[in-house]
């Protein structure tokens, strides 16, 4: 599905985080966004999410528009979304976790379960242990199958490597490209791990006080001055 965000404005209360941010993320790209903390990046998830109602501008999913759509109704259009943190319910199994995305899709009834196991075969070995006690790099799969669980289109991801061990990292980074790969499944994932998006995405854009500032391949940005500039690498 194109996701296509056009004149956005946004922030909290009286707080302008976003300025006039317009995009485009092709069916089936993976678009890493990239700035340094407060930049607006995670503002920008939100936005997509439906978690922040943009103050002007609109936001458009294959042509409908869904700027005031509550997260529920994005969800069953099939955006998912992985939020920092993960926001799994420790409370709850693994397969209890796992479920819960099942029901947020709604009249969708496809059962992913197989395929999500596949993609993360470690969840599976765990699938009666409480969440809460898994390591955060297998949290962080359980996010994420969680995610897949509700059969989405697009998939937002806010900081999957925060908190992960660099070789989880990777398997994560490697995962996502496979789903995004058989699935053609639209990825946009915002990043402080510059290396991460590198690896993963075929587009990157650089936010700078809430602006687009650099837009590009991951080549053309990383031959740039823009890692120097914006991103102090």
């Amino acid at each position: 599905m194109t996701l296509v965000v056009q004149n956005v404005t946004a922030g909290y209360g009286n707080i302008t985080v976003l300025h006039d941010l317009s995009l485009t993320v092709a069916d089936g790209a993976i678009l890493g966004v990239l700035g340094r903390n407060g930049m607006g990046k995670s503002t920008l998830i939100r936005c997509l999410a439906g978690l922040i109602i943009p103050q002007a501008g609109t936001i458009t999913l294959d042509g409908e528009d869904i700027t005031r759509l509550p997260p529920h109704q994005r969800a069953r259009r099939g955006i998912t979304t992985v939020v920092q943190g993960r926001g799994i319910f420790p409370r709850l199994t693994v397969m209890e976790n796992l479920e819960m995305g099942r029901v947020a899709a709604g009249g969708r009834k496809r059962n992913r379960l197989d395929e999500v196991l596949g993609y993360f075969p470690r969840l599976k070995e765990r699938l009666a242990q409480d969440a809460g006690t898994m390591s955060g790099g297998e949290q962080q799969m359980l996010a994420i199958g969680r995610g897949l669980m509700t059969d989405p289109k697009v998939m937002l991801l806010d900081e999957p490597s925060d908190g992960i061990m660099p070789t989880l990292v990777k398997q994560i980074g490697v995962t996502l490209c496979e789903i995004n790969r058989r699935e053609n499944t639209t990825i946009v994932i915002v990043e402080q791990n510059v290396p991460m998006v590198f690896s993963m995405a075929q587009y990157c854009i650089v936010l700078e006080k809430g602006r687009l500032v650099a837009e590009g391949t991951c080549d053309d940005v990383s031959r740039s001055d823009v890692l120097l500039e914006y991103l102090a690498i």
